[in-house]
């Protein structure tokens, strides 16, 4: 299977991603709520979400499969590294502005050409306890394409509905110590919520990544003041319809 899916078509190669990703979680032990009706609305465009695991990869995958931006890093990992060359992951080198800019014009033709793209502009993972401010560099791809952005706020909880920090892969923790830790955590919940929307004419990337950050973390709970940013508010933001309070912490 692996080896036919460079050969399958667009609409297939989604298909299978969400396929895989949601047996691995089903492997891992953890259920999917709360994302029925997500991808109404979120067919093409740049994801942006706050990041707190390798599991988040598949569990975007699993709801709304995209291609991914990634550091470079991740290509070397055990097992995830194989599974994201296999994704149309864009890797990028920190340090070399060269690679740089051949990630960018990568990023730039596959939002152009429809495809959805993914990225987490914390760069890097947090215990989902809060919401690091995004770097706005990665958001100028959908701009220069002139696409819609989508924030999503992450979560991950355990069966009695409190935060888990299980699939936290943070600090120095080896990956293979945080399979372990998900596996021996019973009934851990995981939960997608589209934060925002934000529709083209976007404005520059320093306020886009403020209030994609702003939105995701106000969907956690988490208190973002605005007048510590320096930013105006937006007004052309698609705000989610559906009652939040069940993934706030």
């Amino acid at each position: 299977m692996a080896l036919l899916y460079p050969l399958a078509s667009a609409s297939r190669r989604q298909r299978l991603r969400s396929r895989w990703s949601l047996g691995l979680l089903g492997l891992l032990g953890i259920r999917i709520e709360g994302a029925e009706g997500l991808a109404h609305g979120l067919e093409r465009g740049l994801l942006v979400a706050n990041h707190i695991s390798f599991v988040d990869i598949f569990l975007i995958n699993a709801l709304l499969p995209s291609a991914f931006v990634a550091k470079s890093d991740v290509a070397r990992w055990p097992l995830i590294g194989w599974l994201a060359r296999r994704n149309d992951t864009v890797f990028i080198e920190r340090g070399n502005r060269k690679a740089a800019q051949h990630a960018r014009e990568h990023m730039l033709s596959a939002l152009g050409n429809g495809q959805r793209l993914a990225i987490f502009p914390e760069g890097t993972t947090t215990a989902g306890d809060r919401v690091l401010p995004f770097h706005g560099a990665l958001f100028q791809g959908a701009i220069d394409a002139a696409i819609p952005v989508h924030a999503l706020a992450l979560s991950y909880q355990d069966m009695n509905g409190r935060r888990s920090e299980a699939p936290a892969y943070i600090d120095e923790v080896r990956l293979i110590d945080c399979l372990r830790t998900i596996l021996r955590t019973r009934g851990i919940v995981a939960r997608v919520h589209c934060a925002a929307s934000f529709r083209p004419p976007l404005p520059d990337r320093r306020h886009l990544a403020h209030h994609a950050h702003q939105a995701i973390a106000g969907v956690l709970g988490q208190t973002v003041d605005p007048r510590n940013s320096g930013v105006k508010p937006l007004r052309d933001i698609e705000q989610p319809s559906r009652n939040e309070a069940a993934i706030r912490q």
